[in-house]
This record gives structure tokens, sequence and C-alpha cells, in this order.
């Protein structure tokens, strides 16, 4: 059986990608990874609050206004907290691209272009084989239009485009009111591959303590419908390769993600609640459901049931709407 498939012009043995958690730190787990059958990993981000740690600045549209409520300046972790800094971060990509024998997917994390383009070009110097940038962003600035958050986006892509020759690939939230625009805004900006979709972290409230508390909840397999939404339509759209990476725990996560037009599917929950020995009981599973559907290869069931190749492309957009509000019978009482 034949599992190989493309990503940002990387030959991979196969589609499934550990994705950026607190596994990617621990040098053991991504062997473990490795030996496991991963097809390559993306390795946790470098912060631009690590990068500006040591001048003490973040860009203007990260710190607008938080100094006017109290309890918003828990919300983020003092940087000194983080537990890898810039130049150790450095050292972990070019050790994890001298011992392991997979791509190697480097992450960047924030939302100006400062300091990034500088440490893009490390990483590249550093082996990486890619960038993943993940912009994780707020827009809370009442001023801020829809047309200036998208601009940061594109603004921050091609300014890392511009210094780096290894392919980017930008990781986005749902949140765009033109999702499908702005994603081939993107790709014609130069962005080698999406994925879809990033998860916020919303924050919780203690009445009592009245502070803001982090609050971490780890995917579940429901949440594969939004990106698997979204690959689906943008397949054979956009020049770009596409990623899906929320909501992959099983067999058929992954089959669904390949059959929408995903290159590549990523899982980080799903290894951090079950244990990297999963990767190679998901690959068994999917060569296993290949052969029990007489498909020879990957690349065969890639976008089979995207929206361009589905015998009902409305069943993407409204009417499927619809349909799946008239089809809820409510249990008698």
């Amino acid at each position: 059986m034949d599992l190989t498939t493309t990503y940002m012009g990387m030959r991979l043995k196969n589609p499934l990608v550990p994705s950026s958690s607190p596994l990617m730190r621990n040098r053991d787990d991504l062997r473990r990874m490795q030996d496991a059958g991963a097809g390559a990993v993306v390795l946790h981000s470098l912060f631009e609050e690590q990068i500006l740690h040591d001048s003490h600045m973040l860009d203007s549209y990260l710190t607008h206004s938080t100094d006017s409520f109290s309890e918003a300046l828990s919300y983020l972790p003092e940087a000194s907290a983080y537990q890898i800094g810039p130049k150790a971060y450095l050292e972990h990509v070019s050790w994890a691209k001298r011992v392991l024998a997979i791509p190697v997917i480097a992450s960047l994390n924030g939302v100006s272009t400062g300091g990034w383009i500088e440490y893009a070009r490390q990483i590249e110097e550093a082996g990486a084989d890619g960038l993943e940038l993940n912009i994780y962003y707020m827009p809370t600035d009442l001023s801020l239009t829809g047309n200036e958050v998208e601009q940061i986006y594109l603004d921050v892509l091609k300014d890392v485009k511009t210094a780096v020759s290894i392919p980017v690939a930008m990781k986005l939230n749902p949140y765009f009111s033109a999702m499908a625009n702005m994603a081939n805004r993107l790709a014609e900006a130069g962005a080698d591959g999406l994925a879809l979709f990033n998860r916020f972290y919303q924050p919780d409230l203690d009445p009592e303590s009245l502070e803001v508390v982090p609050n971490l909840v780890l995917s579940n397999s429901h949440e594969l419908r939004l990106p698997l939404r979204w690959i689906a339509i943008l397949y054979g759209r956009v020049q770009a390769d596409l990623a899906l990476t929320t909501g992959v725990h099983t067999v058929e996560d992954v089959v669904k993600g390949l059959m929408a037009g995903a290159k590549i599917t990523m899982m980080a929950s799903e290894l951090l609640q079950n244990g990297i020995g999963r990767i190679n009981e998901l690959l068994v599973g999917l060569e296993t459901w290949l052969i029990e559907h007489e498909y020879e290869s990957v690349s065969q069931m890639q976008g089979s049931l995207s929206q361009i190749n589905c015998a009902e492309p409305a069943a993407f957009e409204r009417a499927n709407y619809m349909r799946v509000l008239n089809s809820y019978k409510p249990e008698s009482v």
C-alpha cells in the first residue's frame, strides 16, 4: 500500500504528522514519534514574546489598551515563564534535523513581523525543512477593521517569505468573515500550505478570586467538522497544500480529512491523551481501511469528497444547513 503524500514540496512516507505540542520539547519523544511511523513533525512554537523578552517589547497590536483593565494583565504569561528561549530553540531545531530522518517543520507564534524575520532566517540555517507561522491574534481593538486584521496576516507572510527559501505554512483560525477569499489571498501571497484550524484557548473566570484563569481543553473528533468542511471547499481552488489540524483522533478522522482534500492530517490531543504509540495504531488502521475499500494509495483518495468532486456540492453550503435542521426529530417524552 502506497501511503506517501506530499506537503509543501516535501515527500512524506505517510500523512500522519504530530503537530506542535509540549511533546515536541522532549528529544526522546521526537525519536519515539519517528519510530512509531510519523511522516513528519511540527515542533513546538518559538513565541514572539520569547524573541522580544530581552528588550521587554511587544508589538502595539498585542499590548494596546491592556493596561486599562487590571485583570487582563494576567491573561498572558510572563515571558520568563516560557521553558525554552530563542537560542535553545534553534539548537533544538538543529538537533532534530541531525537526528531525525523525517522532515522537521519549525513553528513561530506571534503577531508582528519584528523579530520573526531574523529568527525565520536562523531557523532555516538551523536546518528546518519548513516553517509554520501560527498567528495567534485576538483583535480586541475597537478601532481595528477586518481589512486591517487581514493585512496583518498578509504582511507577516510576505515578510517571512522574502527572508527564507524553505516552504512556509500559515496556521489559520476560522473566524475570518470571508474565509475562502482570505485563504486564496494567502496562497497568492506565497503560502505553501494552509493548516486549518488553530484553536483559540478561551480563558475562564474565577468569581471567587476575581481572576482570569487558563482553561485548556483538548480536542475531540467532533471538532473535525469545521476544518473538514473548509478543506473540502478550498481543495483544488487555492494554490496551497491543505493540512487538517483539529480533531484528528481516529482512523476514520484521518480518512475523512484525506477525502476532503488534506495532504496531511495533524494531531496533538490524541497523542497527549493516549500516547505516541497511537501513530502506529492509526497507520495500521489506515492501511487496513484502504485495503478493505480497494484503494491502492493515499493519493487516490485525496480530494475524492471535496466540493469540486462531490456529486452534491451544495451539501457544503446553505442547502446542507437547511437539510440538517429539517432532519432533526425530537424524541417523544
